[in-house]
């Protein structure tokens, strides 16, 4: 194809071409200046929800460190306006939350230094805003941040790269400006991990007789060679037969020292009565002799991390519970107990999810709260955000203790009310703190 350019726009063009040829003799210029003082060339700024911004990230920074740049990655809930307004260079991996909110990590950025006055006309800056199109409110938080920068009189480098479900060329068109701006062409290896290959141990229908899709527990093990390593709050993506491009992540339910990675997974049929090709394939189509292809994604934003030994509230439903059952296990494998679990799904009788273990913890005092919410057993519907609204002073007096809160569990309803009962048992400012120190993290879907 012939790229041609319209003669009214060469002046333009010329501009830009110079101000990009300025730029780059800068940034050949400014390593020697700025390695004297510790300085990074470069701020790599991700406001992260699950790992992935976080991890392109720092891909992002050791690309740029190929050029001979250095580069820093930063949490956006470290980025103050003092940081920002003296940088010159930075680029930010964003991730939107629900239909267009931030994430959990950028919630003070957003409603703080995004409201502030700041002069930013000195920053050359990109953006690289990840999103899934199927919410109408497509990468909402990146096009704001991006639309926010320019306001400010930031100058950026290229136009904004949305990024649709992982959508490799557009992490490639990223890639490609990276090149430019490290001037190499020998760039990292961004390539995820391969699959290994799992079979299923065991499987069991949790919820028999439910009004509910079936919940099964589900147990692999490797096909062949050692258990490989994770840590409570990881994921599992598993590439279905019927579909291999698109894998589907999963909360691992499970630790190490059980010999298996278990998760809980809903079966998904369509409105044809077909199944889901993921859950279909792991709740019923493989059998023990099938080989399933899986391997582990880690997710910092959701370990326990500095959160290990802390009191620790973990509020859920559905299969939500698979991410709080591994955190517990591992608090109560170190000897942690003051652990409170609040999880709700539609009947007591039938969909009260390991229900045995839970109550042996809480007998053994291992478990010191669980509170449970079934929405189909009472006059009126009652969740899991009814019941912190009902505790809410003892809400208060753990996050006194110095408490952190972990949510796990489905994004449509649930996580959304229990982020308004959090807000009107703590207040906004607080919630927004709590984030910005890792004590209030969220793995929803």
């Amino acid at each position: 194809m012939m790229l041609t350019i319209d003669p009214a726009r060469w002046g333009s063009a010329i501009a830009l071409i110079a101000a990009w040829g300025g730029l780059c003799a800068a940034m050949l210029r400014k390593p020697r200046r700025e390695a004297a003082t510790g300085e990074a060339d470069w701020l790599v700024v991700y406001a992260s929800q699950t790992g992935n911004a976080e991890y392109l990230a720092r891909q992002t920074a050791s690309t740029l460190a190929t050029g001979g740049l250095s580069a820093r990655a930063l949490c956006i809930s470290d980025l103050d306006a003092a940081t920002l307004g003296s940088a010159t260079r930075a680029l930010f991996i964003a991730s939107t939350y629900g239909e267009g909110d931030s994430p959990d990590t950028a919630a003070r950025f957003a409603g703080v230094t995004m409201g502030a006055g700041l002069d930013l006309a000195q920053l050359h800056y990109g953006v690289l805003a990840l999103g899934d199109s199927s919410y109408a409110n497509y990468c909402g938080f990146g096009r704001a941040l991006d639309a926010w920068l320019a306001a400010r009189g930031a100058t950026p480098l290229f136009a904004r790269i949305d990024v649709d479900k992982g959508d490799p060329e557009a992490i490639g068109a990223w890639q490609h400006q990276l090149s430019h701006l490290a001037g190499t062409s020998d760039l990292p290896d961004w390539e995820a991990p391969a699959y290994g290959q799992w079979r299923i141990l065991e499987r069991t229908l949790l919820n028999a007789g439910s009004a509910g899709a079936p919940l099964y527990r589900i147990a692999l093990i490797p096909a062949e060679g050692a258990l490989p390593a994770w840590e409570a709050g990881d994921l599992v993506q598993v590439s279905a037969p019927r579909d291999p491009e698109q894998p589907r992540e999963y909360s691992i339910a499970s630790v190490p020292g059980e010999g298996r990675i278990e998760l809980l997974v809903r079966q998904q049929a369509h409105a044809d009565g077909t199944l889901g090709a993921a859950s279909g394939w792991l709740c019923q189509e493989a059998t023990g002799l099938d080989s399933i292809a899986l391997r582990i994604r880690e997710h910092a934003r959701f370990r326990l991390g500095g959160n290990a030994t802390r009191p620790l509230i973990l509020i859920g439903n559905g299969t939500g519970l698979a991410g709080l059952r591994a955190h517990l296990k591992a608090r109560i494998d170190a000897g942690v107990v003051e652990n409170w679990l609040v999880f709700g799904e539609r009947n007591a009788q039938v969909d009260f999810l390991c229900r045995e273990e839970l109550e042996r913890w809480v007998e053994a005092g291992r478990l010191s709260r669980l509170d449970t919410a079934f929405s189909r057993d009472g006059a009126e519907p009652r969740y899991v955000q009814h019941v912190l609204a009902e505790q809410a002073e003892e809400l208060r007096a753990w996050i006194g203790r110095g408490a952190a809160i972990y949510v796990c569990g489905s994004l449509q309803g649930m996580a959304t009310g229990v982020h308004e009962a959090l807000v009107n048992a703590l207040g906004t400012e607080a919630l927004d703190e709590l984030a910005a120190q890792g004590r209030y993290r969220r793995d929803v879907y």
